[in-house]
């Protein structure tokens, strides 16, 4: 396959620039810090970082359908972009001043809804960069770049902030370690985003409409809406990565928030969330080698049922740490570390692996409109893990049976997955471009 061309390299050096913020501020870093402050009188940390993170989603979720219509009018594509990384970048420096729990977690809620927002146009634009049977393997690399760059360099930094920032002439305590890497974060996403920016462009778009831009685009999301129904391949797959990625994002946002409530040591957990940054980056291309040769819907199958492990494992971790019924805090980091490695062989392929049959599935004109719905599916989505843990926590007071509701997400993906198989025959990606 030939070498990729300058807007598909620019293209995948934004997931190097975005990829500081999941890794940081939505995964590790942050999360720990902000566990570690929040809450009281009986009210977890964990609890209202799981709120925090369904309100941003909820928001998005409501936003994200109309942002996909505005983006397919030529023109306005790139600006809103901008806009939204503009807007996110100022969000962390806000972020970087505040020291109460509840300003924290509104800063976070900015800075989490502009950082989607501008996601949202960034896979919208993956019809635009490429073909059809270059997409798996574009994705795919854009998620490892991602994880080998834009996550483990400003993660590392962050990490040796943290562990010998008190070593340092100037001594630099955890609060400031942890503002240092929300000013990091917003620098990396702003610098690295200028390839995307400078190179890229919209070639399938409409033209916009002399009058009434707002009232038209609500009347193409209806009709986009309506056309996902009526497309039994579409839609089925949209409904089950819906419930999917629901459990993948969970996994991603309350790991280092639910190793906190078992009493895990920061350190040890960051640590093993750089591991799985650096597993994630060959297994991600990989997953994009394998999308070449096979049905990428087996591949996604797969990436599932590794999720249910990885569920089981959390609950064991959690249920045989309490009271020390069967371990030690020294094996629960082992298992912690565990978990860790096996989420990074699939985290990354499944939602390239995913964001590729999509493009795949949909018109290229309308691919903002459609990948608008795909936002508002995988928003709404993320609703609901934070929600079931929230719930389930503080009803049981226990996380371990938390952690295990998320299983319910999974295998309700799954399950649509191969009923609805015989709808999502999508050829691999080199029988595809060899029949075109």
């Amino acid at each position: 396959m030939k070498k990729f061309s300058r807007e598909e390299r620019s293209w995948i050096m934004y997931d190097w620039a975005n990829s500081a913020f999941a890794t940081i501020m939505l995964a590790a870093v942050f999360p720990v810090f902000f566990v570690g402050i929040a809450g009281g009188e009986g009210t977890p940390g964990s609890m209202w970082w799981a709120r925090g993170l369904a309100t941003a989603r909820l928001i998005l979720g409501v936003a994200a359908p109309v942002i996909g219509a505005i983006i397919a009018y030529k023109g306005y594509k790139m600006r809103l972009f901008v806009t939204f990384i503009s807007l996110g970048i100022l969000a962390h420096l806000f972020l970087s001043f505040q020291a109460s729990w509840q300003l924290l977690l509104v800063g976070y809620i900015l800075a989490s809804i502009f950082w989607s927002a501008s996601n949202i146009i960034y896979d919208s634009y993956l019809p635009d960069v490429t073909t059809k049977d270059r997409m798996d393997r574009v994705s795919a690399w854009g998620f490892a770049m991602g994880y080998i760059g834009g996550s483990t360099i400003p993660f590392l930094i962050s990490i040796i902030l943290i562990m010998f920032g008190g070593r340092f002439p100037v001594p630099i305590d955890n609060t400031m370690a942890v503002r240092i890497s929300i000013v990091m974060t917003a620098v990396w996403w702003g610098v690295f985003s200028i390839p995307m920016i400078r190179d890229v462009r919209h070639k399938y778009g409409v033209e916009v409409p002399p009058k009434g831009m707002i009232t038209d685009a609500l009347k193409n999301t209806l009709a986009t809406a309506k056309k996902i129904v009526r497309n039994k391949g579409i839609f089925l797959f949209i409904l089950a990565y819906f419930f999917y990625i629901d459990g993948v994002g969970t996994v991603i946002g309350i790991a280092t928030a639910y190793g906190t409530e078992l009493g895990l040591g920061a350190v040890g957990m960051i640590g093993a969330l750089f591991v799985m940054q650096l597993v994630a980056m060959p297994f991600s291309i990989l997953f994009g080698r394998l999308a070449d040769r096979f049905n990428s819907i087996n591949i996604i199958i797969a990436a599932i049922f590794v999720y249910l492990v990885i569920c089981m494992m959390g609950f064991v971790m959690g249920f045989g740490l309490e009271g020390e019924r069967w371990f030690g805090a020294d094996v629960a980091i082992v298992i912690f570390w565990a978990l860790a490695f096996t989420v990074g062989t699939v985290q990354g392929g499944i939602q390239a692996t995913s964001r590729a049959v999509y493009a795949r599935l949909i018109p290229p004109e309308n691919s903002g409109e459609y990948f608008g719905f795909f936002e508002i599916f995988g928003r709404f989505a993320a609703i609901l893990g934070p929600f079931l843990y929230a719930t389930i926590l503080g009803a049981t007071g226990r996380p371990y049976f938390a952690i295990l509701s998320i299983a319910f997400v999974f295998i309700v993906g799954l399950t649509i997955l191969i009923c609805g198989k015989k709808h999502l025959r999508l050829r691999p990606a080199r029988e595809a471009a060899a029949a075109e």
